[in-house]
């Protein structure tokens, strides 16, 4: 499999398309005056201690407090009682934390809609190979490295490394803190994983110092995101990483020609004056990813609707009718389907709680070979993603990280005119709703006559198809209703005017 990796930068915002056999996958976009503060540290002070939500609101220097749970609090980082016997799995916000307590945090997750950024005391620093825990002396390899050999090697070298890193450095205990081989690890050597460890420390032993200032706000801000995508997003299978700014190409080149030397022939600079977004139909792909429906090539379909509770996907045969049987053709749009769907989870970065409503099928080994096709799908997937179960209607459960907001809430906003219900009232209805607003008026006033703003349909209907009503509700109430059409109104808007 083919991999290329666009970066169109301008002076508001950079975007970052993963393109695999010229198909778009992946895209993540980061504006100038709206940063992600993921992955970023601070020193922050606590706001407010809630008991019975076993949380807290902590002051990080952002517009809105920021949020911590009690799981996401190591014990040391409170006055906790020792003695107090609670188990650390079980502790309590209150022994842990208090108001105009100081503490390190690192934001987890970004501010979506009106909650604050979800934040924890439990650090962590990636590079390109590792990622950097301090104080919490673990080694880990990623479980996406899975030969065992490779494991168990990728371990014991690190340990290495280690060990020479807190020889040189007599202030550093080898265990005191904690490192997790990261997937691009797989098959590298010494020199590559002892320049990691040497940056990280450095880096920890500067953040330590500006720990001591104590002043609310960040500590440590992350790569800016073409440099990021480097360290992040780059596989064995990456054929080229192509970036439209020349500046941007600049320090993205030193900054692989220092930390990630292997990378450097990959990288290239696109000054065509064809937008490169434009050389895989990006933008179009774009735009199709903002809407509800998406078709799939054999004439079946997916409805996605995205809510705060959860994501849903509804799996149609659509206009596929298929060459065998019903159930022949239901396995075959399913398994269409699901390779759809996985694409359109990392394209439209939706996360939390997903539920799949694939179309029954009756077949057990059908069924399985979907679950497997969705399982191996979802491998390339960067978020970590988990397939719970499989539910008594015959829905599939799973759960993707949510650590961004998705594509659709960050290129858009709900609709003025529905409120953002996804549906306007018909022209009928609010005929319906003007009648009983000019009865209602004209029981608490005394006017000679209305005039009635609205809509264009609105009006048309007014005047045409209820034109009897509008006569029987003048003779009524024995006075007059004209009309007006406003062309910006909505649908559902409209005002009478009394005269």
């Amino acid at each position: 499999m083919s991999e290329e990796i666009l970066v169109n930068v301008t002076p508001v915002e950079t975007r970052v398309a993963v393109v695999e056999n010229g198909m778009l996958q992946e895209v993540t976009i980061e504006r100038s005056h709206k940063k992600g503060f993921v992955g970023n540290i601070y020193c922050g002070k606590v706001v407010r201690v809630l008991p019975g939500m076993e949380a807290a609101f902590v002051d990080i220097g952002l517009e809105r407090a920021a949020f911590i749970h009690v799981s996401d609090v190591a014990p040391d980082d409170g006055d906790s009682d020792p003695s107090s016997g609670r188990d650390r799995k079980n502790p309590d916000i209150g022994q842990l934390l208090r108001e105009g307590q100081q503490l390190v945090v690192q934001v987890t997750k970004d501010p979506i809609g009106t909650k604050g950024a979800r934040l924890t005391t439990q650090l962590s620093i990636p590079s390109r190979y590792l990622v950097f825990m301090p104080g919490n002396p673990h080694l880990g390899v990623s479980q996406r490295i899975e030969d065992d050999t490779e494991r168990e090697r990728l371990r014991e070298l690190l340990g290495q490394c280690l060990q020479s890193a807190a020889e040189a450095d007599a202030e550093t205990e080898a265990s005191e803190h904690g490192f997790i081989l990261r997937t691009a690890a797989d098959g590298v050597g010494e020199s590559e994983l002892m320049a990691d460890v040497r940056f990280l420390k450095r880096l920890w032993k500067a953040l330590t110092q500006r720990m001591k200032e104590k002043n609310i706000g960040p500590i440590y801000q992350d790569l800016p995101l073409h440099v990021r995508t480097l360290r992040d997003l780059i596989r064995p299978d990456t054929e080229k990483v192509r970036i439209d700014s020349k500046e941007s190409f600049q320090k993205a080149r030193e900054f692989a020609e220092k930390y990630v030397n292997e990378i450097v022939d990959k990288l290239e600079y696109y000054p065509g004056e064809r937008p490169i977004f434009d050389l895989y139909s990006v933008e179009e792909e774009l735009q199709k990813a903002l809407s509800r429906k998406v078709q799939l090539k054999s004439g079946g379909y997916l409805i996605i609707d995205q809510t705060e509770a959860m994501t849903t996907i509804d799996v149609n045969t659509g206009a596929f009718v298929g060459h065998r049987n019903l159930e022949e053709t239901i396995f075959k749009t399913n398994l269409e389907a699901t390779r759809a769907l996985t694409r359109q989870l990392r394209l439209r970065n939706l996360g939390g709680i997903i539920i799949i409503d694939f179309i029954d099928m009756e077949d057990e080994e059908h069924k399985r070979q979907v679950i497997r096709m969705l399982e191996k799908m979802l491998e390339r997937d960067h978020a970590k993603t988990k397939i719970s179960c499989v539910s008594e209607l015959g829905l599939v459960e799973m759960t993707r990280k949510r650590t961004t907001e998705s594509l659709g809430q960050m290129l858009c906003e709900p609709c003025p005119a529905c409120e953002g219900r996804g549906s306007v009232k018909t022209a009928e209805t609010v005929c319906y709703e003007i009648f009983r607003e000019i009865l209602r008026i004209n029981r608490s006033y005394d006017a000679q006559s209305y005039r009635v703003l609205a809509s264009p349909k609105t009006v048309d209907l007014l005047l045409d198809q209820q034109s009897e009503s509008v006569a029987d509700l003048e003779t009524f109430i024995g006075k007059r209703i004209r009309f007006q059409v406003e062309g910006q109104y909505t649908q559902e808007q409209f005002d009478v005017v009394i005269q």
